[in-house]
């Protein structure tokens, strides 16, 4: 069973804003940060990840009850340390201002990226280190200061990113606070310069009305229904161990795992055969496999049996464990297909015409990401063309997360803006319109009255079909 790590003392609201006041002033007195800043601060987070890797997977083992040495430092250090080096690599790029065509041949018009300020960052708690730590590339290659918010349902993993970032950073750098909801919703009440937050879309409502009543920035990475779409073309045995791999992993608890999958309806117990035998290769003795994770906790485990009675129950083991299950056939009203299912259940609904299956994905709430598997180039086409999501795999699920120089985001109920690669870089700064004038005498009298006969002459000329 999960141990109990206690929860961190709630951080008021009054040691938040002062420490806000640090890190702001901090960054107003210094001013942008040089190239060699910002590089040593990204290697320092490099250096905790890197460094400290053992004791952050025995972090999350604890967190979650059963979570494999493997899982986490793929999912949760390589993932981070792999944002990290990009944004390294690509900064200098980044930083360079860009030209843009002006009114006369001498001017010169540029956009120059400027730091924000001081980002704040609140994370979920299905990859405590990746969704706190990653946005950090885009943030600090940016130039800026970072408050981080932790999830109070992983606390072993909260509290030590707090003692790992307060070894390395100074607080007007990067801080962790800690604590439970109260400690959340006040944090999201701060006058941050921008404030990112990874979670569900009904917590999200909250967080854009406190971030509201201080004019700040949102990124907002939530998640939602994503479908997968099996065409009649796909390899079939593939696609339901393409699917199945991505569904279990983590216990299916990822924005962007496969929520519910339409397959050709003449397929339909294919399809199950292969995903049962998919799971059976990669997790032999499901119950205590090591390589399974559980659920994070009991309320979590007990809301997925809600919504899918039907579940096999595994109370008998040692940790939350919960076998994925695939359900043939839902009907409309069931809760699995009205509600993000976060967890290892996956609907399976048959069709029999791809026009279909594009009306029912258009007539829901936008989502995180969509996955289609065929090779059918023309149906692929009238898919995508017909369809939006925050991000699209074709022939895999959740792939195109991996490429860093792709935006991260959601649109609509499954999120807004995006970052990843150039993409962070460019949500965490303000691109400022920076204009040197012509020296040309045009340039300084063109809107200065009298206007006459040349101006009269320039306007009849300029504006023209």
């Amino acid at each position: 069973m999960n141990t109990v790590t206690p929860i961190a003392t709630d951080t008021s609201l009054d040691v938040m804003k002062a420490l806000l006041g640090r890190q702001r002033a901090s960054f107003l007195r210094d001013g942008p940060p040089g190239i060699e800043t910002r590089i040593d601060r990204i290697d320092r987070v490099i250096a905790l990840l890197v460094d400290h890797k053992d004791a952050i997977a025995a972090a999350l083992s604890e967190d979650f009850g059963s979570r494999s040495v493997e899982a986490s430092l793929l999912l949760d250090v390589f993932t981070c340390v792999g944002s990290l080096k990009y944004a390294k690599a690509h900064l200098a790029e980044w930083l360079k201002p860009e030209q843009h065509e002006a009114l006369f041949p001498d001017a010169v018009a540029e956009v120059v990226y400027q730091p924000k300020g001081v980002v704040g960052i609140l994370s979920p708690w299905n990859f405590p280190y990746q969704l706190a730590l990653a946005p950090l590339a885009g943030i600090l290659a940016a130039g800026n200061r970072a408050m981080i918010k932790p999830s109070e349902v992983t606390p072993a993993s909260a509290a030590l990113m707090a003692d790992l970032i307060a070894s390395a950073f100074d607080e007007t750098e990067i801080a962790v606070v800690q604590g439970g909801p109260a400690t959340g919703t006040a944090f999201t009440s701060l006058a941050f310069d921008h404030l990112i937050f990874t979670g569900g879309t009904a917590i999200a409502h909250h967080v854009m009305r406190a971030a509201a009543e201080n004019l700040t920035p949102l990124t907002l990475e939530l998640g939602g229904k994503s479908p997968v779409i099996i065409g009649r073309s796909a390899d079939l045995a593939d696609a339901a161990r393409r699917v199945m791999t991505v569904k279990t992993l983590n216990a299916g608890q990822i924005c962007l795992a496969p929520d519910h999958v339409y397959v050709p309806e003449e397929s339909v117990e294919a399809f199950a055969a292969h995903a049962v035998a998919a799971v059976g290769a990669m997790y032999p003795a499901l119950k205590e496999n090591p390589d399974y994770t559980s659920m994070v906790n009991a309320r979590h485990h007990a809301r997925i049996v809600e919504i899918n009675p039907a579940a096999e129950n595994f109370s008998q083991q040692s940790a939350h464990r919960m076998p994925p299950n695939l359900i043939l056939d839902p009907t409309e009203e069931m809760r699995v297909l009205q509600e993000e299912i976060f967890g290892p259940v996956l609907p399976v609904l048959p069709y029999r015409d791809i026009a279909d299956v594009i009306d029912r994905i258009k007539a829901k709430p936008r989502p995180l990401a969509l996955y289609y598997f065929s090779q059918d180039q023309q149906e692929e086409a009238r898919v995508l063309d017909n369809t939006t999501s925050g991000g699209v795999t074709v022939n895999d699920c959740m792939s195109h997360v991996t490429a860093e120089g792709l935006p991260f985001g959601g649109v609509g109920h499954s999120g807004m803006g995006a970052y990843h690669g150039k993409f962070g870089f460019l949500a965490f700064s303000h691109p400022r319109a920076v204009y040197h004038q012509s020296r040309m005498v045009e340039a300084e009298y063109m809107m200065r009255p009298p206007y006459g006969e040349g101006m009269r002459g320039f306007l009849a000329a300029a504006i023209c079909k």
